[in-house]
């Protein structure tokens, strides 16, 4: 067996063995398994079923996982984008009014189109023209967005028709409940206990049971009559699978094509600089950059990435992509080939078992995983300039408009026109490459359009 997993992974060459290997896979897994539950209780809002979107998350989070793992021989997992399931559910269906079906599409038509840049190498000319603060800032943006996704949910934030928005009623026991589970997350986090937000996660979960909500009179955490569960797949995948369309997609009104275009284009932009950006950020760490700053097989990476969302999308779920600081979790317990990402793969497998109990959880539990998440993500704003305005504006205006209009595009489109604004009002016009003139003019021109139509 030894010697197969030599073959295999080089594990001798890289400096480890399948002991660590296996424990740097199970860390991975305990700081990203959050996501079976979280990631159906944000698309559930679209009217998905809840069960086949707890098999298509764990699904093609294992096919992800285990593909990057023997492909590329990299520790990376994968699985649903935090942020764009968001965008997903909330603004592609619930605000532009685009059907589920229709949404996968839209997933489906990115994934493929990254794949196809992935094989020609383009993606990385058009990731490399693009301004850093932008870069840095789009994950930042999603960052406050998730998070204030979650705090929406729990009702910690709530609407108020005179300041559009205000504190929530915390008399109210499950906004309550989400707020102690923020704090009890980041207590752990803080004190470095591995799959801290899993266990925030079960901790508020398990409180629920004895914790009843006062619209409904019931627990907040209904407790299912088994444990364990051996779902057929077929059956349990089938309000999801394949249920993918393009079919109607591009009919409507301008403004609503204009937005379905928007849509396939901020899954593709936020999943390519997503997944670039993570990559060499997590390669770094792991020590697998060469002598010459080149990361070797970084091409099957973005390709296993790009393949994964339309996995995904056929699937029944939103954009997959490579996890940044779960996958740094398992790097530093000395994770550095693909075994450890097949660990994780083989164990989110098994969650399918589980079903009973991942979907038990309610959704204040996963609240405190989304604030957290969305902390951890704000970490690229501490290395830019912001003293320089010139700087300071687009990143303004990505971090800020996402959340504020609850639209990721919106945040990429006006926090690109802000880089450009700043640029020539510094002098500074001739440093802009094409790539980003071009990107500005497409971007006026659509907001020109959308306000005409």
């Amino acid at each position: 067996m030894n010697e197969k997993l030599e073959r295999i992974f080089h594990l001798k060459e890289r400096g480890t063995d399948p002991k660590t290997e296996i424990l740097a896979g199970i860390t991975i897994f305990l700081t990203c398994v959050y996501i079976v539950a979280v990631n159906p209780a944000i698309l559930g809002a679209t009217g998905m079923d809840m069960k086949a979107l707890f098999w298509a998350s764990a699904l093609s989070a294992a096919i992800a996982c285990i593909w990057v793992g023997l492909w590329a021989n990299l520790p990376f997992a994968m699985g649903p984008a935090m942020g764009l399931n968001a965008y997903f559910a909330y603004y592609v269906c619930n605000t532009l009014g685009l059907p589920w079906q229709n949404a996968l599409g839209c997933v489906a038509i990115s994934g493929t189109t990254f794949m196809l840049l992935s094989i020609f190498k383009v993606q990385q000319k058009i990731v490399d023209a693009m301004p850093e603060c932008i870069k840095h800032s789009i994950g930042a943006g999603i960052g406050f967005f998730i998070a204030f996704s979650g705090l929406t949910q729990a009702g910690i934030v709530v609407h108020s028709p005179d300041t559009l928005l205000t504190l929530g009623d915390l008399a109210n026991p499950g906004a309550l409940l989400a707020l102690a589970g923020i704090f009890f997350t980041a207590v752990l986090v803080i004190r470095g206990v591995k799959g801290a937000i899993l266990i925030g996660v079960l901790a508020v979960t398990v409180l629920g049971v004895f914790i009843k909500d006062p619209v409904t009179g019931a627990a907040y955490t209904i407790l299912p009559t088994q444990l364990i569960a051996f779902d057929n797949p077929a059956q349990a995948l089938a309000p999801t699978f394949g249920q993918l369309t393009l079919k109607g997609m591009f009919t409507g009104s301008p403004e609503m094509i204009l937005g379905v275009v928007f849509a396939i284009i901020s899954f593709l932009f936020v999943d390519l600089f997503d997944s670039i950006g993570v990559l060499l950020g997590v390669a770094t760490k792991a020590g697998l950059i060469d002598e010459k700053g080149n990361m070797p097989c970084a091409g099957k990476a973005l390709f296993v990435s790009a393949g994964s969302a339309a996995v995904g999308a056929v699937l029944g779920t939103s954009t997959v992509t490579i996890y940044g600081a779960e996958s740094a979790t398992g790097i530093s317990e000395g994770g550095k080939t693909g075994m450890t990402a097949c660990v994780t793969g083989i164990l989110f497998l098994l969650t399918l078992v589980l079903s009973p109990v991942f979907l038990m959880i309610p959704s204040i539990a996963t609240a405190p995983a989304l604030v957290m998440v969305g902390i951890f993500m704000i970490e690229p704003l501490r290395g830019l300039a912001l003293n320089d305005v010139s700087i300071a504006l687009p990143v303004f205006m990505t971090v800020a408009i996402m959340p504020f209009t609850y639209n990721i595009a919106y945040g990429i489109l006006f926090g690109l026109i802000g880089y450009s604004v700043g640029q020539i009002a510094a002098g500074k016009a001739r440093q802009m490459t094409k790539t980003v003139w071009v990107l500005t003019a497409v971007f006026i021109v659509y907001l020109a359009l959308d306000i005409m139509l």
